[in-house]
């Protein structure tokens, strides 16, 4: 039986990113989402719902999510739904869905910069505002500065097409050279 898991969400960090290491020393990242749906009801009200989506991200990805991002900022996931079971204290079983990142992008810009594909935390210096590709996720793409509009290339000033006499025939001969308006 063939399956298919994927997840690609946008929305807005409801906290700041929670970073933590595992015993192997991979970095391990935290987030969670808010993702609106606003729709009109048949009287014509405007409604809205909220779902909250915990989401995790490894390795480097997981420390580029911590170091960028913060509550409030945008963010969109690629990833894969997978369900954490455990025991609580009291023994019951529980459970809940989160979303394992795969890939992100950064998402808005900063105002300061005038755009970039993510917000960089306040005081952060500009060279250090392009975050580092990671493997196995989206980064920005590097901002380029479009180049200057190329000049067309000079022509050379148009001459008119070289006058050609016509032959001479037997009326220019009788006419003396001159016109005869028709």
């Amino acid at each position: 039986m063939a399956s298919y898991n994927k997840v690609i969400l946008m929305g807005n960090l409801t906290r700041d990113p929670k970073l933590s290491y595992l015993p192997s020393n991979t970095p391990v990242v935290e987030i969670s989402l808010a993702v609106n749906h606003k729709w009109k009801t048949q009287d014509g009200q405007q409604r809205e719902d909220v779902c909250f989506i915990e989401c995790n991200s490894f390795g480097r990805q997981a420390e580029t999510i911590n170091q960028y991002l913060r509550k409030g900022q945008p963010i969109l996931i690629e990833g894969r739904l997978q369900l954490d079971q455990w025991e609580a204290q009291d023994g019951s079983k529980r459970s809940k869905h989160r979303v394992h990142i795969d890939r992100f992008t950064f998402v808005g810009g900063n105002q300061q910069q005038g755009g970039g594909g993510y917000n960089a935390p306040q005081g952060t210096p500009p060279q250090q505002q392009q975050p580092p590709q990671q493997q196995g996720g989206y980064a920005p793409p590097p901002q380029q500065q479009a180049p200057p509009p190329a000049a067309p290339p000079a022509a050379p000033p148009a001459e008119p097409p070289a006058a050609q006499a016509p032959p001479p025939s037997s009326y220019d001969d009788q006419a003396g050279g001159e016109d005869i308006p028709f």
